[in-house]
């Protein structure tokens, strides 16, 4: 069994989407890949087949790999609650909240946990490619590292190190990586991969070269912008914070305010997709635009801390305004949750216990209590249209209106709830946009035409246009070496 670890100079240098191409790349060469990521941190989680939650990316690198999602793709998951402390999940099931200090005295038996899930990858496979997290140049975070060298030394993964040239100084983050690495780790990266340029790569050749002269790895290649990512799902919230592409004639205006907990906003990948629209991710300060056509109230980790955080941006006056207007209203989660009369946590599920007042826009009202509910799922909405999605919660919402449901899971029944009027509505279940149909059946009554293209397929022909890009680009041959392909 062969396999490699992808690692780099610092988070959001590209990692997950180079692992999912290359994913892709060796999956079309007729090898059984699969993708690994000891430890994880991201409030955009996906579910697993039977039920577990693991990182959006190892989800969307399992589709690299055209094979279902696994918890062992992803054993240890933390999803921040706070600043200071976050959710654990282990092999897809939450084993409760930690402070970030707490946490740390949980890394030896979590390093036990990360080899068994990777060695069950490795029995069914003939390359896994594993994925780091932030960089192993934090030197300070070593001791006890389960996420990159202290997983690397103790799986005996040879590593690749990424650079990202788009943010600047890549040679002296690469120079500065190996720097600061003790001898150990710095021998254990076999190559370097500088990412994200754009124009001419001929233009880079003498610093790649001084890298190699700084550094002794060899170069592997340089890696262009890739222009199908904007199709794929992001796992990090710091792409809603970048400008939005000019809207270039889109016609219905969809706005989705940033709350600062949000949580799977990939959700909303088919609707920047879609020429019919224009998404907007309103940010902290700004003000909910009037023209409007729909707000949509995104997912959250915290529901009663963004509920308040909400509040304190003067959101809820903006989409009870919007509402009177005659705007249309969507949650998701807990943006539903968010939409009803009360949100209660009578036993402290997110932090200290408390209720608060919703935004009384759906007749339904909302306890945080009971198991955390995990599931993939599939059924109709109102009128028959098809979605596939997801559950990921905690909660149950009940009240009047949940007489009319917006949706019916297949095998679970009706979930969520519509106003009388129709222009308010809300459900647990995630990636309703996904399917052309569904997606097309929500937005008609902004009068709108969808482009018909279930997300699905954007993002399997953008892997296969990123797998294309990288056989171009890299090292191949050198890579499958170091990965140890005969």
């Amino acid at each position: 069994m062969a396999s490699l670890m992808i690692q780099g100079c610092g988070s959001d240098v590209g990692k997950s989407t180079l692992v999912a191409g290359l994913c892709r790349l060796f999956t079309n060469r007729g090898l059984v890949v699969r993708p690994f990521k000891p430890q994880n941190m991201s409030n955009n989680a996906a579910v697993t087949a039977d039920g577990g939650e693991i990182g959006r990316a190892q989800a969307l690198q399992a589709v690299a790999c055209r094979v279902p999602a696994s918890v062992h793709m992803n054993p240890v998951l933390l999803k921040p609650q706070s600043d200071v402390g976050a959710q654990v999940v282990v092999q897809g099931r939450v084993v409760g909240n930690y402070k970030a200090r707490a946490f740390q005295g949980l890394k030896p038996d979590l390093l036990a946990t990360t080899l068994d899930s990777y060695r069950r990858l490795t029995a069914e496979a003939d390359l896994v490619l594993v994925e780091g997290a932030g960089s192993p140049a934090e030197t300070n975070l070593r001791a006890g590292d389960i996420a990159n060298m202290g997983f690397a030394h103790a799986a005996d993964v040879p590593v690749a190190l990424v650079g990202d040239i788009d943010r600047g100084h890549v040679i002296a983050a690469l120079a500065g990586a190996h720097l600061v690495l003790d001898e150990a780790d710095r021998t254990r990266i076999k190559g370097f991969i500088v990412n994200k340029f754009r124009g001419d790569p001929a233009l880079f050749d003498d610093g790649r070269t001084e890298v190699v002269r700084r550094t002794g790895w060899p170069d592997l290649g340089m890696v262009p912008w890739l222009s199908p990512v904007r199709f794929l799902p992001a796992e990090d919230a710091v792409v809603l914070e970048r400008p939005a592409a000019a809207s270039m004639g889109r016609r219905a205006k969809v706005v989705v305010p940033m709350l600062s907990r949000i949580a799977n906003f990939d959700d909303f990948d088919p609707l920047r997709n879609d020429p019919a629209i224009d998404l907007e991710f309103l940010p902290p300060g700004g003000v909910l635009p009037a023209d409007a056509d729909l707000v949509i109230l995104p997912g959250t980790k915290a529901t009663l801390a963004d509920l308040a955080f909400l509040r304190a941006q003067g959101w809820d006056v903006d989409i009870l305004a919007h509402a009177r207007r005659g705007g249309r209203v969507l949650g998701v989660c807990g943006g539903y949750q968010m939409l009803g009369r009360t949100v209660s946590d009578p036993g402290g599920v997110e932090g200290a216990p408390g209720s608060a007042q919703g935004l009384g826009l759906l007749d339904v009202e909302t306890v945080l209590a009971g198991d955390k509910t995990v599931r993939p799922g599939t059924g109709q909405l109102a009128d028959g249209a098809a979605f596939e999605g997801y559950e990921i919660h905690v909660g149950r919402t009940s009240g009047p209106g949940t007489a009319r449901p917006l949706l019916a899971i297949d095998g679970h029944g009706p979930d969520g709830a519509v106003s009388d009027d129709g222009r308010i509505a809300g459900a647990y279940v995630h990636g309703l946009f996904d399917k052309a149909s569904a997606r097309a059946a929500l937005l008609a009554p902004l009068g709108v035409a969808i482009d018909g293209q279930d997300q699905s397929a954007r993002v399997d022909a953008a892997l296969d246009e990123i797998a294309q890009i990288l056989e171009r680009s890299l090292d191949i041959a050198a890579i499958a070496r170091i990965a140890g392909l005969p």
